[in-house]
């Protein structure tokens, strides 16, 4: 395949570059086949990336390279590509986020080595409400996956006392994210404080297995439930993404049953998909996350 070419997507011409390039050593996966991948889960994941601003985490050597991360969307984008302005704090500015919502927009996107697609909680159109509520369950050596499994199934009990659906990922790296939507009116500082608390909950209940502080040197054989991403300011890995990791990794929508079972069985392999397994997983269960999108719920008093 030639290092250049132009692919026509949905009647719009891109140039796609570095086609050969190895993205992915490890597992002889090329650009070309990242690409192709993001084509072909476009259906699953663009739902998920509609109206919401996109960090672009930027891979351009590869997955086992240098990479940085792109709030600003860049000045080259093209005139069609959709933007979001969202007030920064930090730099008492506006920063102008791309909008991916449709087809070409991914694959513009995504030949810019864009491996990881981070997107905030809240949609474009109402910056400051979220839509769901995410822990983030984050193993510390020799703590590893399977830990974050008996974690998150006592995190699915509090949720169930409170008559709450709850709905797991891996993080495609080595931990696991579990996600309450709520699409109701909520603030962030209400979505935190309950976060917040649900975590010193758990490391109260499970001082051995827990914690909730967010110091490193602390988390050793813990899992750490990452409570502060439920903030206006930070975004987080969206399903469906690749992870840039040794294998072409993905976050990739878990059902409850198949924690239990990893759990039960100590059979952490069954808890990581590459890009392949993914779109296996899609013509089997569909989009375990699609409920995300319109269950509504009600955050409460805590």
């Amino acid at each position: 395949m030639p290092e250049k070419t132009n692919l026509t997507v949905n009647g719009v011409t891109l140039q796609l570059s570095n086609l050969t390039k190895l993205y992915y050593p490890a597992a002889g996966f090329t650009k070309t086949q990242v690409i192709d991948y993001y084509i072909r889960v476009a259906p699953y994941l663009l739902p998920h990336l509609h109206n919401r601003p996109l960090t672009l985490k930027r891979y351009p050597q590869g997955a086992s390279s240098p990479f940085f991360y792109q709030k600003e969307c860049p000045a080259h984008r093209p005139a069609w590509l959709r933007t979001a302005p969202v007030w920064s704090e930090k730099n008492r500015r506006h920063v102008n986020f791309c909008l991916v919502e449709d087809l070409p927009s991914l694959v513009w996107a995504v030949n810019l080595a864009a491996l990881e697609l981070h997107t905030s909680l809240s949609l474009a159109s109402a910056i400051a409400v979220p839509t769901t509520l995410v822990f983030d369950l984050d193993p510390g050596p020799p703590a590893g996956i399977l830990d974050c499994c008996q974690v998150a199934l006592w995190l699915q009990d509090i949720f169930t006392s409170y008559h709450l659906q709850s709905f797991p990922k891996t993080s495609g790296s080595k931990g696991l994210q579990i996600y309450v939507p709520l699409n109701s009116p909520v603030s962030y500082s209400q979505t935190k404080r309950f976060a917040n608390t649900l975590a010193h909950l758990l490391e109260t209940r499970y001082p051995l297995a827990v914690i909730s502080n967010m110091r490193k040197n602390l988390r050793t054989g813990k899992v750490f439930v990452d409570w502060s991403q439920n903030d206006s300011h930070k975004t987080t890995v969206c399903v469906y993404s690749l992870r840039a990791r040794e294998q072409p990794t993905v976050s990739t929508p878990l059902t409850w049953q198949e924690i239990e079972s990893a759990w039960q069985t100590k059979a952490k392999d069954r808890l990581t998909f590459t890009a392949p397994q993914v779109l296996e997983r899609l013509q089997q269960y569909g989009d375990l996350f699609a409920p995300l999108l319109t269950l509504q719920q009600s955050l409460p008093a805590v």
